[in-house]
Formats: C-alpha cells, sequence, structure tokens
C-alpha cells in the first residue's frame, strides 16, 4: 500500500488552522459598519444609494439596484424582461436553484437545456432546440465564476427575438472577450452572500443599462411602487411588488469590501494557478478549463472525477462521496457543492409550485418534460464532481492552494484504500 491516507489513520495533508476563513475583517469594515450603526438610517439609506454608484461604476453598469439577495435580483430580471404566465425561459439544468425558482416566482415555466462538461456551463449549442412560440428568455448562469460565449447566446436571442438574464451571482469580475458579466445580456443579478467574491454577508444587486427594465426592477423590488423609497413616494401600488430593498448595514460592509474586491479577485487566480500547477498530471482528474476568450473569477475551484478511470462507473455517485470525505479528512474544506440537478427536484417533478399544478398548469402554460434522463452531462458532472472556495481565497495565498493540492494528489492516487470504505461513514 501506498501513503496511507488520514481516513485509515495517516497523517493529514493540511495543518489544522492553516486555511484561513473567509472573509478578511479589517478596521475599515468595522468603521464603516459602526458609521452606519449609529448614523439612524438602519433601513434603505446612505450607504444603500453608494452601494449601488460605486458597483455600477466598478461594474461598468448604468443601472444597479441593491437587493436583500441575488434570488431578489433574479426575479427582478424576470420583471425586468416582462416574462408573465405562461412564458418559457431556459434555464441550465444544472445550477443553483433560485436559477430556476425565480422564473415561478413570476408564473413562468423553466425549459431546461443540459450542460456543457468541459465549461460546467448550459450547452449553447443545445439552446436554439429548446425554443417555442412560447420562449420569453433565456438564463445563462455563469456558473462558478466561468463567463458562458455570450456571443453564440446573444446571436441567438437577436434572432429570437429574446431576452438574456445574466446569472453572476457567483462571477463578480468574471469577463468574456474582456467585458465584465453583468453588462453582455439585457439584465443581470449579482449575490452578496457570505460566500461570494463580494460579501456583505447577505444582499445582491440588479444592473441593467435599459432605463425601462430598470423602472420595472425598481417596482417589483419596492412594493410595486413606481418611485424609489429616496423619491417623493405616493405609496400607490402599481404592479405585483414584493419588499427586496436591502438595508444600510449590509450595505455599509459591502461597500467595505468592495474596496478590496479587484485585490480578492488576483489572489484568487494565482491561488487556482498554483492549484492547477500543483494537479496537472494527476490520474483519473479532471481539471476545470478556462477557454482563451473567458476570465475566469475562480469563484469555485471544481474538479471532477474520471469514474471510469476509477473503476466506479456503476456507483460514481457513492464513491466521490468517498473520495470527499477523504478529502475532508486530510484537512481539505471541498464539499459537493449541488447534488441534483434541477429538473430531479422535487417541486419540478412534481410540477406544483403554488399548488393545484400551479403555474404548470396554468392555461396559458404549455407542457413540458423533466425527465432527467433527457440532461445526461448535468446528471454525470453532478455525480463526479467536488468544489472548494475558502482555501483558494484571501488571505490564504498559493502555499495553502499548493497544500490543497497535494490533499488531492494523495487521495486519488490511494484511491484504492477507499474500496472498502463503508458508505457515510469514516
Amino acid at each position: 500500500m501506498g501513503i496511507q491516507l488520514a481516513i485509515r489513520g495517516g497523517e493529514p495533508t493540511i495543518p489544522s488552522g492553516a486555511i484561513k476563513h473567509w472573509p478578511p475583517i479589517d478596521d475599515t469594515d468595522r468603521k464603516m459598519v459602526m458609521d452606519s450603526l449609529e448614523g439612524g438610517k438602519h433601513t434603505f439609506g446612505p450607504n444603500c444609494v453608494a452601494l449601488q454608484e460605486e458597483f455600477a461604476a466598478w461594474n461598468g453598469n448604468r443601472y444597479a439596484i441593491t437587493t436583500n439577495g441575488g434570488t431578489a435580483a433574479l426575479h427582478m430580471g424576470l420583471v425586468a424582461c416582462e416574462c408573465g404566465c405562461g412564458d418559457e425561459v431556459i434555464v441550465p439544468a444544472y445550477s443553483w436553484s433560485s436559477s430556476a425558482t425565480c422564473v415561478m416566482q413570476h408564473n413562468a415555466i423553466p425549459v431546461f437545456v443540459d450542460i456543457d462538461f468541459d465549461t460546467m456551463n448550459i450547452d449553447v449549442d443545445q439552446i436554439e432546440d429548446a425554443i417555442t412560440p412560447k420562449t420569453k428568455a433565456i438564463v445563462v448562469v455563469h456558473l462558478h465564476g466561468l463567463a458562458v460565449d455570450m456571443e453564440a447566446v446573444m446571436a441567438i436571442a437577436d434572432k429570437h427575438g429574446l431576452r438574456v438574464i445574466e446569472d453572476a451571482c457567483q462571477a463578480h469580475g468574471a469577463k468574456f472577450e474582456g467585458k465584465k458579466v453583468g453588462t453582455l445580456g439585457h439584465c443581470a443579478a449579482f449575490s452578496f452572500n457570505q460566500n461570494k467574491c463580494l460579501v456583505s454577508g447577505e444582499g445582491g444587486m440588479f444592473v441593467t443599462e435599459d432605463e425601462a427594465m430598470h423602472k420595472r426592477a425598481q417596482a417589483l423590488w419596492s412594493f410595486g411602487e413606481e418611485v424609489a423609497p429616496t423619491e417623493r413616494r405616493d405609496y400607490h401600488v402599481y404592479a405585483m411588488g414584493w419588499n427586496y430593498r436591502n438595508n444600510d448595514l449590509t450595505a455599509a460592509f459591502g461597500r467595505a469590501q468592495l474596496k478590496r474586491l479587484d485585490h480578492y479577485l488576483a489572489a484568487q487566480k494565482e491561488n487556482a494557478a498554483a492549484l492547477t500547477r500543483e494537479l496537472e498530471g494527476t490520474p483519473n482528474l479532471i481539471l476545470p478549463t478556462e477557454p482563451p476568450e473567458c476570465e475566469h473569477n475562480w469563484y469555485n475551484y471544481t474538479i471532477r472525477f474520471d469514474m471510469e478511470g476509477l473503476a466506479h462507473p456503476h456507483d460514481a455517485r457513492a464513491f466521490r462521496d468517498r473520495i470527499v470525505r477523504a478529502l475532508n479528512a486530510e484537512g481539505l474544506e471541498t464539499g459537493v457543492w449541488q447534488s441534483f440537478i434541477l429538473p430531479a427536484m422535487t417541486v419540478f417533478q412534481n410540477k406544483d409550485g403554488y399548488g393545484h399544478g400551479c403555474p404548470w398548469s396554468c392555461p396559458h402554460a404549455a407542457a413540458v418534460d423533466y425527465s432527467a434522463e433527457r440532461f445526461p452531462i448535468a446528471s454525470k458532472h453532478c455525480d463526479s464532481h467536488t468544489g472548494m472556495t475558502t482555501p483558494l481565497r484571501s488571505p490564504n495565498g498559493p502555499q495553502v492552494a499548493t497544500l490543497a493540492g497535494q490533499a488531492i494528489r494523495k487521495v486519488i492516487e490511494n484511491a484504492d484504500q477507499l474500496e472498502d470504505l463503508p458508505d457515510g461513514e469514516e
């Protein structure tokens, strides 16, 4: 037997405490949050207005609305694009659930398209096959910080008269052909959840270049009213509305973190390069790709395991889980980000979002097929991946990334030690 894995009693590769927590907090964060706390405006306040302006300037957008989360920003995108009852919206079959449930939130119907295995993003070559006379928009998810081929997507959208909503919740600073995501479609959503590259605890941002889309999104964001909270309000509801506004304390934290976002992204890129160097040539390991026209932000460094090479195609998911437990035992913070493809989730299989089969039972809706076997690439990815964020984030440097690579190599090169490991136990 080779080197003994930690899960078998060997010495862990990564010492306890070597990986530092995300995000780093400094005196700027403390001062800005405390100034907000003592400033007396704790709802939508001056830090919210400033965060909108500063993020729009950083990303290159004309309009920005700060929200209480990325999911809210996605819902605002559906409304901005005038998606409604019975309209179909194309969504990748693998993503976070909000990429699809945002469609249902305005009574539209998600239509899933399989992913491209190499990029993990929507397979743009399959989008046109999913378009019907009811299709209104496409949600493109820049998964894990890698931009979708937006040139191809926008060409399809222009050909068929569709709107494109960028789910950039994980993709702050990612680029396609030198342009930042969030400036390539008709509107976009960002998340500022604690796991994201820009953190405010919770929160998000809706962005667009279109004034009419901005106004529609703003109405949904603030109770269906037609004016912003900073303007003179008549408190009259003109359309369906929610309370998706951000608050001043959260926005203050986000502003402080935004000041260091470029530094964070540069560090992630450096750390990802160090990890890739360490992992190159590892047998039965599939590394993430970065097409030449893209600049990855490395929100999540996701690897896949060649289950054919590991002689486990018949129980890929179970053996992948053993690998992940072995990596955790080595001290590596990694896990399965999304363990189900979206069409396989109960809400879609049962087609019962609001009760009585709505929105699929709406007389304006057409039948859709959510059979999981229609999405084989998403399923293959789902059963063979693991990903990591914190080991590549500041304040961790290339030395931590190298340790992470050593832990992965150790487990994969000694995967025979996992053969008789009971499932679900260490």
